[in-house]
């Protein structure tokens, strides 16, 4: 994964992400250090993910559940439909940023297979990994880091999460379906050609997270050691390059992401700012805050400065957090990748498209998953 434009800059992120955290040292090395305790562990699992997804992507497991999927759906609007629950339940399992990764190609592929306009299940994949990170601590990096100053279980999580994450998935599908609902035409039959099994690395690297995410609170290391071994496994019997694996892994996007949430949690920590207007907010208003937030300085490092301290409507904040990238391609690191895994199957996203429907799922999914947090006393 690299930041579009040209080589030359491609380390530009890095530079500001490593000037701002170094900054912040300078200004209160406590606080910095404190900052950078509370977000490592994101950044790395990510890493990690992404790496195994690489191992599955040159396995050909998107080829295979493309074909799977085309075959089993008898329409447009069916194979949307189930679309949108892989999406959503990949998501959950996951992380939105694996999803977007493993996932694009695949719904790319199962479009085409079917002769049917991609561009639904293309903008789907984007919108609907946002909005259904919801569910559990490590369906999203911010997740983690909000969660974090409160030490709840995957199972509590879920409990209070659950209907709010229902909400914004189950909103943003049809607001994409019924803006797209003209590409879901019929298609031209099943054309999709059959795919053998693939039984590898790939697919125990992908079990084994799965597992980890799962089984563990803290999975970070671990899944990032499968992404090393797997990955370096390939490298050593030359069935993949170095230079395609730095791509992957984006070095550049993540040490720039985590410098900038180094820097805003320290400024959160040394400035009580935004703690005192979040405690003045109500549960909308948490979560629209979130949302210009995240906008603005990406999603990450906004849950690191809002959730410097502890956020006295923690949910409301993560609907914001998880369901308003959506609105821009600065919004989340989601955003990157998925243009980046659409490229690499020959697809077009324009960053205006997703945007525009961003525009017009972002307050309804917003405000039915609020509305459900409200219903439950779950803020």
């Amino acid at each position: 994964m690299t930041v579009p434009g040209t080589r030359r800059g491609r380390w530009a992120p890095a530079g500001v992400g490593v000037a701002g955290a170094v900054a912040a040292g300078g200004l209160s090395p406590h606080h910095a250090a404190s900052a950078a305790d509370q977000v490592w562990s994101p950044f790395v699992l990510v890493a990690g993910l992404l790496l195994v997804g690489l191992v599955a992507e040159r396995d050909g497991l998107f080829r295979v559940a493309g074909y799977q999927i085309a075959r089993r759906a008898p329409n447009g609007f069916a194979l949307f439909a189930g679309a949108s629950v892989l999406v959503a339940l990949v998501t959950s399992v996951l992380n939105l940023d694996t999803s977007v990764v493993f996932l694009t190609p695949v719904l790319v592929h199962a479009a085409r297979s079917r002769g049917h306009d991609e561009g639904p299940l293309l903008y789907g994949s984007l919108l609907l990994s946002n909005a259904g990170s919801l569910l559990l601590p490590g369906s999203n990096l911010t997740n983690l880091i909000v969660a974090g100053h409160h030490h709840v279980s995957g199972a509590a999580f879920f409990g209070r999460m659950a209907p709010a994450w229902v909400a914004a998935v189950v909103v943003t599908a049809v607001v994409v379906g019924v803006v797209e609902r003209r590409s879901l035409h019929p298609g031209t039959g099943d054309r999709a050609e059959r795919q053998p099994t693939v039984v590898g690395l790939g697919l125990v690297a992908v079990v084994v997270v799965t597992v980890l995410v799962l089984a563990l609170r803290s999975p970070a290391v671990p899944v990032a050691a499968v992404g090393i071994v797997v990955a370096g496994i390939r490298l050593v019997t030359r069935r993949e390059q170095g230079h395609r694996v730095a791509e992957v892994v984006g070095l550049p996007v993540l040490v720039g992401l985590f410098g900038a949430a180094v820097a805003l949690g320290t400024l959160g920590r040394s400035w009580s700012g935004p703690a005192t207007v979040l405690s003045h907010l109500d549960a909308w208003g948490t979560a629209a805050a979130a949302v210009v937030a995240s906008v603005l300085v990406n999603n990450l490092p906004a849950a690191s400065l809002l959730a410097s301290r502890v956020p006295p409507r923690p949910y409301a904040l993560l609907v914001g957090l998880d369901v308003g990238p959506n609105l821009f391609v600065t919004g989340s690191l989601a955003w990157i990748l998925w243009l980046r895994a659409a490229r690499t199957v020959g697809a077009h996203p324009s960053v205006s498209r997703a945007s525009l429907l961003g525009v017009v799922s972002v307050p309804l999914s917003m405000a039915a998953a609020v509305g459900m947090l409200s219903l439950t006393g779950s803020h």
